[in-house]
């Protein structure tokens, strides 16, 4: 269970990190409201997977899965080019990940 939060939580890190974009320093409600819901969550899952997952997988965990799943969406969305070498460095990221689900 502590890895399913997880992944749920770094997709939430996601969230609040594209709502902070998008709420221009704090001067949009809506975004700004998405990324202090989004964020809390995010944090809560983390302290949750925390109790059985070590600090250091778990983290490097949630940031990837954030990083990667930002960086996927700004792409998507046309807010961020796509490159050959972006993508493969995406790749990269996701297989650590999934390499320390792996050893864990």
């Amino acid at each position: 269970m502590s890895w399913i939060v997880l992944v749920l939580s770094g997709v939430l890190e996601a969230v609040w990190a594209t709502a902070l974009s998008r709420s221009e320093g704090f001067s949009r409600l809506g975004p700004s409201v998405v990324f202090v819901v989004a964020c809390a969550l995010s944090m809560a899952g983390l302290a949750y997977a925390l109790r059985e997952l070590a600090v250091g997988t778990a983290y490097a965990v949630w940031v990837g899965i954030g990083a990667v799943t930002t960086v996927a969406w700004a792409m998507a969305t046309g807010a961020e080019p796509i490159s050959l070498v972006k993508v493969l460095l995406l790749l990269g990221i996701i297989g650590c990940v999934a390499g320390l689900k792996l050893l864990h």
